[in-house]
């Protein structure tokens, strides 16, 4: 009986394996060599690393001060919107010379300097959701616990990976549409975290911080609706990928659904939404908590 059992075992990996090897095949020759695309191993590797972080670095913070990090935050935001910009400009001005279709684009794996370009810039965006791993260290140093919702960590720890899929098989056609709306949003939301640090008297004029969680709810609601779209027309794109996109938007409307429903109906506009559907309170309304 151990005998079928260890052989069944082997069977099964091995077949998972020869599987694995099978789709390596299929993999987009223009992106190989490049950092950390030919294996899964260091997506995985940093993605679990990640996880450790969030599960152990609250425990660390426990009994110690909380960092300010002023110092750091404006000029990290300022970054990362400066390098979400680089992607959508990219993204752009290369799919508008090519005349991509917005509704469904095959990824063709052609050497055209525009075509180089998207893939380029949507390694960069896969590469983006690594230094956002930054963003839950700063709340875990800062002792924001309270920012550490499902939401933020779900959506942190799987944007990762499954840009990494996007970079290995798909990094150009469809997959640049996403990638660039994703960043121009990028662009607002670390442009108002950078300026919402320095604390109630640049956050009063940061209006439009309301609208940030409405242009995500958008974002995910097109992509639901192109995903559907592309399994009705047959769009020549792997037909998986569009059951994970569709699958992967509804768990974003309804958990981001959840937070803007929680945060702005329930609560009224007293919320400091940032991103990743955390709900931040200004500095004077975290007084005020502290008073009462």
């Amino acid at each position: 009986m151990a005998t079928i059992l260890v052989n069944s075992t082997q069977s099964v990996l091995k077949d998972t394996y020869d599987y694995y090897l099978w789709t390596l095949s299929l993999s987009d020759n223009r992106t190989k060599g490049w950092p950390l695309v030919d294996s899964p191993l260091p997506t995985v590797f940093y993605t679990l690393l990640y996880l450790f972080i969030v599960w152990i670095g609250p425990k660390l913070m426990k009994n110690r001060q909380p960092f300010q990090l002023t110092w750091l935050l404006v000029p990290y935001n300022l970054a990362m919107a400066a390098l979400n910009a680089y992607i959508a400009v990219r993204l752009l001005t290369a799919s508008f010379r090519l005349r991509y279709s917005y509704i469904c684009e095959p990824c063709r794996q052609k050497y055209d300097p525009d075509e180089l370009q998207i893939a380029d810039a949507v390694w960069w965006y896969y590469f983006s959701k690594l230094l956002e791993f930054c963003d839950t260290f700063f709340f875990i140093l800062r002792k924001k616990e309270e920012q550490l919702t499902f939401l933020h960590v779900y959506h942190h720890s799987t944007m990762f990976s499954f840009w990494w899929i996007g970079i290995k098989w798909v990094p150009s056609g469809s997959t640049f549409l996403p990638a660039m709306v994703n960043s121009g949003i990028h662009v607002l939301m670390y442009t108002y975290y950078g300026l919402s640090v320095f604390g109630p008297s640049v956050s009063k004029y940061l209006w439009w911080k309301k609208y940030l969680t409405i242009l995500q709810l958008i974002q995910f609601t097109c992509a639901l609706i192109l995903g559907v779209n592309g399994i009705r027309t047959g769009c020549e794109f792997p037909l998986w990928m569009h059951y994970v996109l569709i699958i992967y938007m509804i768990s974003f409307i309804v958990l981001f659904g959840n937070f803007y429903m929680k945060a702005y109906i329930a609560k009224g506009s007293k919320c400091m939404e940032v991103r990743y559907g955390q709900c931040l309170d200004d500095e004077e309304i975290i007084v005020n908590k502290k008073l009462n």
